[in-house]
């Protein structure tokens, strides 16, 4: 096993560090790379297929599906959060500049009062459809137009492993 020290190596706490004995083979390698390229040519057309209908961003749709999703069509902020992957600092302005523009509303929790829900509003269903007929397009200009449903299943079956 390797320590790693700071330069200065005063009072400052050694971390170990496990040594790599082999790393990835050149096809997994090459595999993550062309994952990553893929994911974010795929994602970087899906904006663009949105901003071109005059849409906000896909986050936006992520966030609206995922609300509506659950019961009553509201969730606390962090359950939202976690669903969606995306950092505390980014989901508070996120929810800022949904309900400003009317898409959700921000709750106070009748339990204790200080807490916070985040609700789907009526705009903000019609939005998540709207957006979705786009979104589906895309998704069939891009994905399903190049793959076999038996690849796309394929393709899912593989990707699940990763997960």
């Amino acid at each position: 096993m390797q320590v790693h020290e700071s330069a200065s190596g005063l009072g400052m706490a050694k971390t170990a560090v496990k040594p790599v004995t082999k790393g990835p083979s050149e096809e997994t390698t090459s595999a993550w790379a062309r994952l990553v390229r893929v994911q974010q040519s795929l994602l970087g057309a899906v904006e663009r297929d949105l901003k071109k209908a005059g849409f906000p961003p896909l986050v936006w749709y992520d966030a609206l599906l995922e609300l509506s999703r659950h019961p009553n069509g509201h969730m606390r902020p962090v359950e939202l959060e976690k669903q969606m992957l995306i950092p505390q600092y980014g989901m508070s302005r996120l929810i800022d500049r949904m309900a400003e523009a009317g898409f959700v509303q921000r709750m106070v929790c009748p339990v204790d009062g200080r807490g916070q829900y985040v609700g789907i509003t009526a705009s903000g269903r019609a939005l998540q459809k709207k957006m979705w007929s786009v979104y589906a397009a895309a998704i069939e200009q891009h994905v399903s137009a190049k793959l076999s449903d038996a690849e796309a299943k394929t393709l899912g079956s593989l990707l699940g492993k990763l997960n």
